[in-house]
């Protein structure tokens, strides 16, 4: 073969290298196009499944729980710990119009005042290290019995205390009033002394200790306290938050395999995890009524500065919001106490954070949504209104419609 043909040979075996490299650049670039119509089709599919699945996961919580009816009690009361000011807490509380904002959300609210109690006198001398022992039994039989009659209508407890002592009463009317229950105990502390291993006597370091019928063996008879016997067990308790534990309180949390998760588990895990976790723990059936104690001193200084024994390193508001709505997504909340918030302590910026934070909590547990809740009942009602209800200066409740009404008409009709 001549060297003409020879290159003449080369430049058809190229030529026809790039045509078969370009044919499949071509079907390549075919195939990625049909592949990212598909992938493009299936992410928007997803997308607006997850969108649907989130849309109706706001409307069931929403919705579903919005007819719970809530009834709050106050209990000024300070006597279990030795710091004065933390019996202002209710009015101070109540002052932040949290009656007003919850009605306005659409939610049932009734207040039932606060709890009082007749003056008492040391009928047995008790020297067994509790202080205020006369001032405990007499109110917090009182507790005790508000709790069950707000149960009694109807109505979801919202304690606001008050020092921790008042759980006595809280949790014991709330056992008396529906049956077995499960606690969340949120806290610092983990309120487990008894009379003998508490270094200062003060019973807010001691309600879980007395409520707990696995302990009952370590209390001798307590004049007053007659009204009150231990009947939940101490596996029916879990605590969030822990980071200040007295030692004789630890040999008693892994004598009795309490569940319990400090602020380590919550660094580690989560506190949605957390609560999961501590929720199937002591209701693994998920039938029991819930019961949330929530101390402010669970959460850090920085956010609620106002408390009496606060411990650096705590909860954000963050977390602690979480903790309160994943109470309420359960649908078994029945009870609620907040308790250690102390006007009293600090200057007006840290009485302003810390009540504020209880306010935040307090709607957090109620339902209300950090994304923004649904209007309530009334006003849903406007977006079906017709014709008929404009021409005839009614809204769909059958009155008048009045100015808001009409503003609601400009609303809706976007």
């Amino acid at each position: 073969m001549s060297s003409l043909n020879r290159v003449r040979a080369q430049e058809s075996e190229v030529f026809y290298n790039i045509t078969v490299t370009v044919l499949i650049i071509r079907k390549t670039m075919s195939l990625n196009r049909t592949l990212i119509y598909f992938t493009s089709s299936f992410e928007a599919t997803f997308s607006k499944s997850k969108i649907m699945k989130r849309k109706f996961h706001r409307e069931l919580i929403s919705r579903n729980h919005a007819d719970r009816k809530y009834g709050i009690v106050g209990v000024p009361f300070g006597k279990g710990q030795l710091k004065s000011g933390v019996g202002n807490a209710p009015e101070a509380i109540r002052a932040q119009k949290l009656l007003t904002d919850l009605n306005r959300m659409g939610y049932d609210v009734k207040d039932y005042g606060d709890v009082t109690y007749p003056a008492v006198e040391t009928a047995e001398k008790f020297d067994h290290n509790m202080k205020a022992l006369e001032h405990i039994a007499a109110c917090h039989k009182k507790v005790s019995e508000k709790v069950q009659d707000v149960m009694k209508d109807g109505r979801v407890c919202v304690t606001l205390g008050g020092d921790h002592s008042v759980s006595i009463g809280t949790i014991d009317g709330h056992v008396k009033a529906r049956g077995n229950v499960a606690v969340l105990w949120v806290d610092a502390h983990a309120d487990l002394n008894t009379a003998d291993t508490s270094l200062t006597g003060n019973i807010h370091g001691m309600p879980v200790a007395l409520l707990a019928k696995e302990l009952s063996d370590y209390w001798p008879y307590i004049p007053g306290m007659d009204w009150q016997k231990p009947t939940l067990s101490i596996k029916q308790f879990a605590y969030i938050g822990l980071r200040s534990v007295d030692e004789y309180e630890r040999v008693i949390m892994d004598k009795y395999s309490i569940t319990a998760f400090g602020m380590e588990d919550i660094e580690y895990k989560g506190i949605v995890n957390v609560v999961n976790e501590a929720l199937q723990s002591i209701d693994p059936l998920s039938t029991l009524p819930l019961h949330v104690s929530f101390d402010i001193d669970c959460l850090d200084p920085l956010e609620a500065p106002s408390t009496g024994t606060p411990v650096r390193g705590g909860m954000s508001l963050r977390e602690g919001i979480q903790v309160m709505e994943q109470a309420h997504r359960t649908g078994r909340l029945s009870a609620i106490d907040l308790v250690e918030v102390n006007p009293s302590i600090g200057d007006k910026r840290d009485v302003h954070l810390t009540i504020q934070a209880a306010k935040h909590l307090l709607q957090a547990v109620f339902g209300r949504q950090r994304r923004g809740n649904y209007p309530n009942d009334e006003l849903v009602k406007l977006v079906n209104y017709n014709k008929l209800d404009k021409e005839t200066n009614v809204n769909p409740s059958g009155k008048e419609r009045t100015p808001r009404d009409l503003k609601q008409d400009k609303l809706f009709s976007r």
